[in-house]
C-alpha cells in the first residue's frame, strides 16, 4: 500500500525559494538539511513540497510541476496576489472538469491550484 508522496522541485537559489514559498505563496518550512541548506521542506494545510539546491544535483531547476487539490480556488487566488505571487494564469473553467490557475516560483516549476467542478454539458 502506498501512503504518501513528496514533490521535489530543484531550485537555483534555495534561501530565495524558501522565502517566496513561505512570503507568497503561505507554505511553513518543515524543515532544512544541510550546511549550507540544500534541502528543504514545506508544508501547507495535506500538501508537502521538497526543495533541494540545483547547484547539489545534476536536475535542472525550473523543470517541474505540481497540480495541488484545493476547496476555494477564487479565495486561494486572492490570497496569492495579495501576497505577491506569481499567478502567470488566473483560474478559469475547463471542460475536463475543473476550475484552475498557475503560479510560477523563481525558477519557473509551475504549480497549478484547482478544485473540481460539474462539467459543462
Amino acid at each position: 500500500m502506498m501512503v504518501g508522496a513528496a514533490t521535489v522541485l530543484t531550485v537555483r537559489d534555495i534561501e530565495k525559494s524558501l522565502a517566496y514559498y513561505r512570503d507568497a505563496l503561505g507554505f511553513a518550512v518543515t524543515f532544512q538539511y544541510g550546511e549550507p541548506t540544500y534541502y528543504a521542506c514545506l508544508c501547507r494545510d495535506e500538501v508537502a513540497l521538497h526543495l533541494r539546491g540545483g547547484n547539489k544535483v545534476e536536475w535542472v531547476p525550473g523543470h517541474g510541476t505540481v497540480c495541488v487539490f484545493v476547496d476555494d480556488v477564487d479565495a486561494l487566488h486572492a490570497e496569492f496576489t495579495g501576497r505577491g505571487a506569481k499567478v502567470v494564469k488566473p483560474p478559469e473553467n475547463y471542460d475536463y472538469g475543473m476550475r484552475d490557475f498557475d503560479v510560477v516560483d523563481l525558477d519557473g516549476n509551475q504549480l497549478v491550484f484547482g478544485m473540481g467542478i460539474e462539467k459543462a454539458a
